[in-house]
């Protein structure tokens, strides 16, 4: 195959791609003529070239396509669907005709009279119902090139309102070249840490300087060597526009694909490998997560659905969201699925959180799709997505709300060649633990033995656990897993790895820890495939040869996955926060004044900004984050000096806000008890912090100067007399953490569950409270249902039972009072709850007989 027809295959297959993206956007706006001239121009120097390259196949189809876009350019025809329809039959024939050309460099034979004749008609104004597959010869399914001919190192992504393309200065270089100059990096990356480790060894020695400007240089050269493999992920959405529009005609829906960070780079190894698992996860949000025009209609949405594609970096990764504004998972539906396979007992799902249950749609076979259908259904697309995206070094989790929708988040490394690790030792082998997995390493003491500030090793069930800050973490021995021989001797200390597994921590008990190095990721022999822990292999600074664990692979392989973290149980196995446990509160400075105090739970991220990249917009602060814009709140006293800004991210899933603050200053457990009232606007009151007299700040204030309407989609009531106990029933852990304190504040015990079944568990377990606080719209039972089976029977039959809810408008009130509730507050309505909890339990306080410890009944 000649050069000039290798040029001419990558630069139509690139061409091809940006159409595709083109002609749905041109679709949706007929009137864009911006969009129209590109992909004329595009098809024109497709049609130009197979002149020139003595295609007539290839030329015939670009031509009859050619000349209808010339009619919708000069305004004889509107670009309907239909006429779209027979364009993009047009260019599905070209690439079936390209694949062709690239196997066997000469065009396939072929007939495509019926299908020019239907373009032919499309151009004339008549009816048309063009198809890839009118021909006179049957023709297979496109083959997709498996591997690109060329290097895409300049491909442009698509860019979101913009159609021009400003060509840089490129040069194309094959991909066998790059992959060579990326092994030669990756020798010279080795040979550098065998060189560095030898200096190490040697005092004084004369090589220590150049062996220092060497690592520099290595340094440098694999940065620039792994820019050209960088690629933007908008190549690996360019087809996925096309697909949506595609799936929406086959499934009868409405369907808008809206696509973020289409410039965000990352390793082009990396890119093919998602390629597959981006395009399911995109089917299936069609397919199962949207609903129907009737559907959503009657649910109060608008007809036209919504997919949303999200990319950012995120320290050192790649975070991928796909989110969709569908029905979201059904719970019930999974958990009588769950226990039809026999994956968990009825016991055991009644013990397991929302976000638990959920995750089954992870496991092999398994479907909730009421018929199988030629886009899914069969059970066989989540779980290897799952696998496939862990393959990579990567992790996928999801959330789900029933009736507003699925966002599966995806985490995935920038470049599979060169990672950083951490390397620890068990039963004197090494090992590698890439850093994108390590949370944090913990030096721990057995329990009764340990300080009183370090994290103890506790066993339940004979299955040792790490009580870390108030949580219960599943421990893996490394050595016992992989059956490295016995220790020598009792330890009493234990040096502990905790890693990210999903959405869920485990703790891996090692002997030994070292540094953390540059590692070069080898592939796994043949013959230990199999073995599920190792995801690889490297050689360090020594010439020693080691396996690289998978963390993904240890969890399964130790029985931990999907277990992930267990909370300090209280009665019924509920997952509860009262105001007796320990709680994270991060302690920032403002000016010169007392320090402040936030529960950590509420914060989202913990931001050092640029101070240039704070902008303003209509006399608001402002940032752009992960795509939108981020209202910037000061904190009164700050300073807001210096070249970077120290900003609280707080985020409820939908919207962000930032409060820019001076200085964080650290993280500390306590029980948070606020003591002494205040009426200063943004502050809760004082409370005993790390020894030290530290301001609680209320969040709620806050939050309501970035967004008004932010909830809407103190002293003690009762002096000398022992706090009443509320039951918080929310299931957004974001309003848990932020409610709870303003509760305490007012001189109220309180727990809190994240759902209706918590509840009616702590119901049955025999737990007194004073009254109940809950959300309306929650997925496992709604709060007027729970309300209902409050009513019916039981000990809390009689108590105040107020719904907080974001809705509020009188149909809302008068179905509230209807199923039960005492009274219907809105949550932006805070001083109105306070005060009806005042006027409800006036009477109750001192014959509630809890215990304020544990907000249980004696």
């Amino acid at each position: 195959m000649d050069d000039l027809l290798v040029d001419f295959l990558t630069e139509t297959n690139e061409s091809l791609a940006e159409l595709d993206v083109a002609l749905v956007r041109l679709e949706r706006t007929p009137d864009d003529q911006p969009t129209l001239s590109l992909i004329f121009r595009l098809v024109h120097t497709i049609k130009g070239t197979c002149g020139f390259l003595s295609l007539p196949r290839l030329e015939r189809v670009a031509h009859a396509a050619e000349n209808v876009l010339g009619r919708l350019r000069d305004g004889d025809l509107a670009a309907t669907s239909a006429i779209v329809s027979a364009v993009l039959a047009a260019l599905d024939r070209i690439k079936e005709i390209m694949a062709g050309l690239a196997e066997a460099g000469a065009e396939p034979a072929g007939a495509d009279d019926a299908l020019i004749a239907a373009l032919d008609a499309a151009a004339a104004g008549r009816e048309t119902t063009a198809s890839s597959r009118d021909t006179d010869l049957p023709l297979a399914e496109p083959p997709p090139l498996a591997e690109p001919l060329l290097a895409e190192a300049a491909t442009p992504a698509p860019r979101e309102g913009a159609d021009a393309v400003v060509a840089g200065q490129t040069i194309r270089v094959g991909v066998d070249v790059l992959e060579d100059l990326m092994t030669l990096v990756s020798e010279l990356v080795l040979t550098r840490n065998q060189l560095l480790q030898l200096a190490r060894n040697e005092q004084n020695s004369p090589f220590t300087v150049p062996l220092q400007r060497l690592s520099h240089i290595t340094t440098d050269l694999q940065e620039g060597v792994m820019k050209t493999r960088m690629q933007p992920i908008g190549n690996a959405w360019n087809k996925l526009p096309r697909l949506v529009r595609d799936l929406g005609h086959e499934l009868g829906k409405k369907i808008d694909l809206v696509m973020h960070g289409a410039e965000t780079e990352l390793d082009r190894q990396v890119l093919e490998l998602i390629k597959d698992p981006l395009t399911h996860m995109v089917r299936n949000s069609a397919d199962h997560g949207l609903e129907g025009s009737e559907e959503r209609r009657a649910a109060g949405k608008p007809e036209t659905g919504r997919i949303t594609l999200n990319a950012y970096h995120e320290g050192g990764h790649i975070i991928i969201e796909i989110a969709d504004d569908g029905r979201g998972l059904s719970i019930e539906r999974i958990r009588a699925k769950a226990q039809a396979l026999g994956l968990a007992s009825e016991v055991e799902l009644a013990a397991m959180s929302e976000g638990q249950i959920q995750r089954f749609i992870f496991h092999a076979g398994f479907s909730t799709a009421a018929a199988v259908t030629a886009v899914s259904g069969r059970g066989v697309g989540m779980d290897v997505v799952k696998t496939n995206i862990e393959r990579i070094g990567g992790t996928i989790d999801l959330k789900s709300t029933q009736g507003a929708g699925t966002i599966f988040t995806i985490k995935i490394p920038l470049t599979l060649a060169i990672v950083a690790a951490l390397i620890v030792e068990a039963g004197g082998e090494r090992f590698a633990i890439p850093q994108i997995s390590v949370v944090e390493l913990v030096r721990a003491g057995l329990a009764g033995e340990a300080a009183s500030d370090q994290p103890v090793i506790e066993r339940i069930n004979e299955t040792p656990v790490l009580r870390l800050r108030d949580r219960l973490l599943p421990l893996v021995n490394l050595r016992e897993l992989l059956g490295l021989g016995a220790a020598a001797g009792v330890a009493r200390e234990f040096y502990i790895v905790i890693a990210q597994v999903g959405s869920s921590l485990i703790g891996v008990i090692v002997d030994r820890v070292f540094d953390t190095e540059e590692i070069v990721v080898k592939p796994v022999a043949p013959i230990l495939r199999h073995i599920t822990m190792f995801s690889g292999n490297t050689i360090l600074g020594d010439g020693s040869v080691i396996m690289i664990l998978d963390p993904n692979g240890v969890a399964r392989a130790s029985g931990s996955a999907g277990n992930g973290e267990s909370r300090k149980p209280l009665p019924a196995t509920a997952e509860t926060m009262t105001s007796a446990t320990r709680t994270a509160m991060l302690l920032f400075r403002v000016g010169e004044g007392t320090p402040k105090a936030v529960p950590l739970g509420l914060i989202a991220r913990l931001e050092d900004i640029p101070r240039e990249r704070i902008e303003t917009s209509s006399g608001q602060a402002v940032m752009q984050y992960r795509g939108r814009l981020m209202p910037l709140i000061p904190f009164a006293g700050a300073t807001l000096a210096g070249e970077s800004q120290a900003v609280l991210v707080f985020s409820d899933g939908t919207r962000f806000m930032g409060l820019m603050v001076d200085e964080i200053v650290d993280v500390m457990d306590e029980v948070l008890r606020i003591e002494l009232g205040t009426e200063t606007a943004g502050l809760l009151g004082s409370a005993v912090i790390g020894g030290r007299a530290t301001d609680v700040i209320d969040t709620d204030y806050w939050l309501r100067l970035a967004y008004q309407d932010w909830f809407r989609a103190g002293h003690d009531p009762h002096p000398g007399a022992l706090a009443p106990h509320l039951l918080l029933v929310e299931d957004s852990e974001f309003f848990r953490q932020l409610l709870v304190p303003v509760l305490v504040a007012a001189g109220y015990r309180v727990s809190a569950v994240e759902s209706a079944a918590q509840a009616l568990r702590l119901r049955a377990a025999g737990t007194r409270v004073d009254a109940i606080i809950s959300d309306i719209v929650m997925p496992d039972m709604d709060g007027r249902a729970f309300a209902r089976a409050i009513r019916e029977d039981g000990a809390w039959r009689g108590l105040p039972l107020i719904a907080f809810s974001g809705r509020a408008e009188p149909a809302d009130i008068a179905a509230s009072r209807q199923a039960g509730f005492t009274e219907h507050i809105a949550k932006s309505e805070r001083d109105k709850l306070l005060a009806t909890l005042r006027d409800q339990l006036a009477p109750v306080g001192v014959e509630s007989g809890v215990d304020a410890a544990s907000g249980v009944a004696p």
